[in-house]
């Protein structure tokens, strides 16, 4: 993920909807994104619930000069307003309720300038991969690493499952969150007040379509 080819088109777009304007990333982790978007002389502000992630955004070099919140993306408050607000790679799935969920938007509308962007990137949920009666789908398979999803259709549960076999010892580790659908992150956008804009299958803009196993959304606050 750290790899110029998943990192550039992800920058060149937010840079683009940002313009002359500050950019707000929803769980910045340790920059990934943040960094080379500020090396494109973006002004950038940061969320993150871990303090262990933000201090080492804080080793690398432009970290120390981001504006950082600690705290859940959610709820918590930067101050704005910025002209982008963005959540990548399924971090929005991390809110594990769809209460959650529907906050995140609320709030991300309350930092935005009108006019102003708020941008997800998420996966489509892998349901047509699910025999009848089966939960699991795996996605990587090795002899020492073993990962699947679980999903549980009733409530949009699911968890990525990882199994890792170190010198004949087995590690298991259970990340939960909450599947979401397009349609329903259009119904969150539009109780926050923002419009969408854009689809696309991902960074590059590729048009979003029934195949698409992810997606890149842009919704629009009104400019009054």
């Amino acid at each position: 993920m750290f790899e110029p080819t998943a990192v550039d088109p992800a920058v060149e777009l937010l840079a683009e909807l940002a313009g002359s304007g500050r950019a707000l990333e929803l769980g910045i982790g340790t920059g990934r994104i943040a960094l080379p978007l500020q090396r494109r002389g973006i002004e950038i502000a940061g969320i993150d619930l871990s303090q262990a992630m933000v201090d080492r955004l804080r080793e690398k070099p432009g970290g120390a000069s981001i504006s950082m919140t600690i705290g859940d993306f959610a709820t918590a408050q930067a101050t704005g307003p910025f002209m982008v607000v963005y959540l990548v790679f399924n971090t929005i799935m991390n809110l594990t309720t769809q209460s959650a969920q529907v906050a995140c938007f609320a709030n991300a509308a309350s930092h935005l300038e009108p006019g102003g962007y708020f941008v997800i990137e998420v996966m489509t949920p892998d349901l047509r991969r699910l025999p009848p009666g089966q939960t699991a789908v795996p996605f990587r398979i090795s002899p020492t690493h073993w990962a699947f999803d679980l999903y549980d259709v009733a409530t949009q549960e699911m968890s990525s499952n990882y199994v890792t076999i170190t010198d004949g010892r087995a590690e298991y580790t259970s990340i939960p969150f909450r599947y979401i659908w397009p349609a329903e992150l259009d119904l969150m956008a539009q109780l926050a007040g923002l419009t969408l804009s854009d689809r696309w299958d991902g960074w590059t803009r590729q048009p979003f379509t029934s195949e698409s196993r992810q997606h890149v959304s842009v919704w629009q606050k009104q400019a009054s």
